[in-house]
């Protein structure tokens, strides 16, 4: 039996980014019908997921990544500046949204735990002061702290430095109110929120099969209910795709012009997890170092401080690998059937310029565990294997687009590709993601609901729910300085 619905707004996933449009659309016109769809039993059960995420609270502070080193010798900070001016803005919605009663306390889903980026040998370490001075020079930074003295050091992060080699040369930076932000428990707080409001419905264990957009500018959208097969039709005004590894499928499935080109590039993530209380509890925050030659962005090795369902928990990681699954709960034949005419050179350019990446990729995949604690311990040098074990992570589908000079190539980090009506919009890629889901949603919101967007009505709510909106954190460091010191104190950073 087939039965249809007509709604303004349709999202497929129960992710950080799907829950957090819904949450901004919810604020800015409550009239608006939603309907979130998600094909497992739960939201926040794959890529948001606290077990299957970094859950960093990428801010640029810590992930060297950001602040690549040149062939010529100089930094470039501006994406680390981009990075921590869209995770203030997360900052400011969640704030509004505590201040408003419609989240609950802030050590539900973020707490106070330091960012540290720790280097060691003379060249790294002359690359990390460098950094440390062109950061510490603009106003987004202005805080951080750089040692290279032991003491300090050690009480930075005593495990990192307990019985190191004294001969060693070390260095370390530090921003002492990062964060750790379980995105999992955030998205079920958001969800919750939501589902207190007539206009939003939330359809689980429910999976799209088709897309087809009409003469009317409408979609309709073939929806299966997982567990008893049945069938219902959905119009909906207005579709976004936030289903993780899943959107880059149906995004194809739409088969807008925009989505030609585009392919994936699964990366599957592994922790070590450690299970001895006492090393728990003398470790206090995430530090970060460089990747691994020719490895990927997200591969960054960190000792990571988590909360996790309100319990304390430690990883070091992630250790990448090949897959050909684009979901954790998806199929291996993923990758496969996401192979299609229209993005058959771009898939092939891109593979051909990465073949070091994959092998990397599958050494990574192959590694035992006595050589996984080896890595671990230039962290911490007294890691015992028997502290440790291993846990499977999320899985990152990293962007594969054309290129004129290589036929294609890959991306590591986030992208909204939009139909040219606005209809349709789909997140793609990976770090620093759910981080910066407030801005990439804005942006989805500029794009896709234009007129809206700048009617007086939108625009002044806009500013209550992000004070900086409209305006640059990069720029603006008085700005800056007023709405850092609201969202520290309201999320009880400081």
């Amino acid at each position: 039996m087939t039965t249809a619905n007509k709604v303004d707004v349709l999202l497929v996933g129960g992710g950080v980014m799907s829950a957090t449009l819904a949450s901004l659309l919810s604020e800015l016109d409550d009239s608006l019908s939603m309907l979130m769809v998600e094909r497992l039993p739960n939201v926040a059960a794959e890529s948001t997921d606290a077990w299957n995420n970094a859950g960093t609270g990428h801010a640029g502070y810590c992930e060297l990544n950001y602040t690549p080193l040149s062939a010529d010798g100089n930094i470039n900070i501006s994406r680390a500046l981009a990075i921590n001016a869209s995770f203030e803005a997360s900052l400011q919605f969640w704030a509004y949204l505590i201040e408003k009663g419609k989240l609950p306390t802030s050590r539900n889903f973020i707490n106070q735990t330091p960012h540290l980026s720790f280097v060691w040998g003379d060249e790294d370490v002359a690359f990390l002061r460098k950094r440390y001075d062109l950061l510490k020079a603009h106003h987004l930074f202005q805080d951080m702290e750089f040692s290279e003295d032991i003491a300090t050091l050690e009480a930075w992060m005593p495990l990192i430095m307990q019985n190191r080699d004294k001969s060693q040369r070390v260095a370390a930076t530090r921003m002492k109110y990062g964060s750790d932000v379980d995105f999992g428990a955030l998205t079920k707080s958001l969800v919750g929120d939501l589902q207190n409001k007539k206009n939003y419905n939330l359809a689980l264990n429910t999976e799209v099969k088709s897309l087809k957009q009409h003469a009317n500018g409408r979609w309709y959208v073939r929806l299966t209910d997982v567990n008893t097969k049945k069938t219902r039709t959905i119009d909906a005004g207005f579709v976004f795709l936030g289903a993780g590894g899943g959107a880059l499928k149906l995004l194809q499935k739409s088969g807008v012009p925009e989505s030609h080109g585009y392919g994936g590039f699964p990366v599957s993530g592994q922790w070590l997890v450690c299970n001895n209380p006492e090393v728990i509890q003398r470790h206090h925050s995430k530090v970060y170092g460089k990747a691994a030659l020719g490895a990927p962005p997200m591969s960054v090795p960190h000792l990571d401080t988590r909360m996790i369902n309100g319990k304390p928990a430690l990883l070091f990681g992630p250790y990448a690998g090949f897959t050909t699954k684009f979901l954790k709960q998806g199929s291996y034949l993923d990758l496969f059937n996401s192979v299609k005419p229209k993005n058959l050179k771009s898939i092939f350019g891109a593979g051909r310029h990465n073949m070091d990446l994959t092998r990397y990729l599958i050494g990574e995949a192959t590694q035992k565990h006595h050589s996984r604690v080896s890595t671990l311990r230039q962290f911490y040098p007294q890691a015992v294997d028997a502290d440790w074990h291993l846990e499977d992570a999320g899985k990152r589908v990293q962007i594969i687009k054309n290129c004129d000079e290589k036929g294609g190539k890959l991306e590591f980090g986030t992208e909204i590709v939009a139909a040219q009506d606005g209809s349709i919009a789909a997140l793609l890629g990976a770090s620093p993601g759910a981080s910066v889901a407030v801005q990439a949603m804005i942006d989805v919101l500029e794009r896709c609901f234009n007129q809206q967007m700048k009617s007086e009505a939108w625009q002044h709510k806009l500013k209550q729910l992000i004070p900086s909106y409209g305006e640059s954190l990069v720029e603006n460091a008085e700005l800056l300085k007023q709405i850092r010191q609201r969202t520290l104190k309201t999320l009880n950073l400081t």
